[in-house]
């Protein structure tokens, strides 16, 4: 389990925020896993979430443009990495 932040709405930060555990992701093909040490939300990240007009784009959303971390998993297909 991983602790995130996540909103499955748009709207104001203090009504469409939640917090808690959820699921580790595992990777799918062409894709990587990054275990996030730091995470930073991005201008891009909150006016997203702010426009109501808008839909989300996926059911859950865990706003996060900006962060750093290690590679924790390939997904299939993925190759060259270091």
């Amino acid at each position: 389990m991983m602790r995130a932040g996540w909103y499955e709405r748009t709207g104001p930060a203090d009504e469409v925020i939640q917090t808690g555990e959820m699921a580790v992701p595992k990777p799918g093909p062409g894709e990587i896993l990054v275990r996030v040490h730091a995470s930073g939300i991005n201008p891009s990240d909150y006016k997203r979430r702010a426009n109501t007009k808008v839909a989300p784009e996926f059911p859950r959303i865990v706003p996060h443009s900006d962060g750093a971390g290690i590679v924790a998993a390939l997904g299939a297909g993925v190759t060259g990495l270091r």
